[in-house]
């Protein structure tokens, strides 16, 4: 069977397609056929070698992906033969709070990720699709979705009325801003691009601010709120953006750390955490339980993941990756099988 091999080093030219033995599963496993992958930043990142330049070679990128139940080992009860299925971003974590051993189970690094016509998975590191999605929108789910889930709800405790800044228009600030808009809060979206902007006013956002046009847009976001700042900041920038996003703050206010976009490394002004009794928080995308609690809210509210209008093919991995360098997609870059 074919599957993209990372080897011999980093960068897009040293990914390979390469004919691989299929391995049937084992005791507790399940042999997926992939029908569909989407990409993220981090598998960029992993690729060009800036993520683990430690990272154990080769490897089968990508941590997103979608497929079909083809075979079953002994003990599976879950699953039947033809079940659409999304294997979890984090194979290990099934739920409680984040550990060594719960984190070190992430599809794309350090484990082999979907990019392979088959992948065989532990039966406890899938769940099924949601019927009304379709395999490519399905893809979209294990990393960024439940990343913005956790970061809202899982740990935010986000409610109806409460105010919520988003950084930008990648793929978890997009469903950050459906499931705010979803949970009855009012949303405030950054971007560089008016047309990014104008997008995110289409899917419900309250208040627009171009960073570019407006470089002390915390002022902005407070003028919009009338003083009060916003209860929850979704943080992708990292040491560029993250005073700004203090000044944002109400007192008592949340900013989920999910990004360094802007940077990793910065001099983190703690009279104003104090003062403001504000609370940051890392985000590691999330538990299987952060899994099946948002595919239920979105099923419930039958929430679409917006893909990028441009989509590419199994063969044509290099052609998205570069495609995701270029910063002009707008949603989740999806690939079919």
């Amino acid at each position: 069977m074919k599957a993209y091999h990372l080897k011999d080093g980093f960068g897009l030219d040293k990914l390979q397609q390469v004919e691989v033995e299929e391995r049937q599963p084992g005791p507790g496993e399940v042999l997926v056929r992939m029908k569909a992958a989407t990409l993220n930043y981090r598998d960029l990142l992993i690729i060009s070698g800036v993520y683990n330049p430690k990272l154990k070679l080769p490897l089968i990128p990508i941590s997103d992906g979608a497929g079909v139940v083809e075979a079953m080992g002994e003990g599976v009860r879950d699953f039947q033969i033809g079940d659409a299925v999304i294997p979890l971003f984090n194979q290990n974590w099934m739920g409680g709070p984040p550990s060594f051993n719960r984190l070190i189970g992430t599809l794309g690094s350090p484990i082999d990720g979907v990019m392979a016509e088959k992948r065989v998975f532990k039966a406890r590191g899938l769940v099924k699709k949601p019927d009304y999605l379709s395999f490519q929108e399905a893809a979209a789910l294990p990393c960024a979705a439940v990343t913005a889930w956790t970061t809202l709800v899982s740990e935010a405790g986000l409610t109806a009325g409460q105010r919520v800044l988003i950084q930008g228009t990648g793929g978890v600030s997009i469903f950050a801003l459906q499931f705010a808009k979803a949970l009855g809060a009012e949303v405030i979206v950054t971007s560089s691009s008016n047309d990014k902007l104008a997008r995110a006013k289409a899917m419900g956002a309250d208040h627009l601010i171009n960073y570019k046009e407006n470089p002390d847009w915390s002022k902005n976001v407070k003028d919009a709120t009338g003083g009060d700042g916003v209860d929850v900041v979704v943080e992708v920038g990292g040491a560029g953006t993250l005073d700004q996003s203090l000044r944002c703050l109400t007192f008592g206010g949340f900013i989920g750390v999910i990004g360094v976009l802007a940077g990793a490394s910065c001099d983190i002004p703690l009279t104003r955490i104090l003062m403001q009794h504000a609370r940051l928080q890392g985000i590691t995308v999330g538990s299987r339980d952060d899994m099946d609690a948002m595919l239920k809210a979105m099923t419930h509210h039958e929430i679409r993941p917006v893909l990028d209008e441009k989509r590419f093919g199994f063969d044509e991995l290099q052609a998205a990756l570069m495609h995701m360098g270029s910063g002009q997609h707008f949603g989740k870059i999806a690939l079919e099988f």
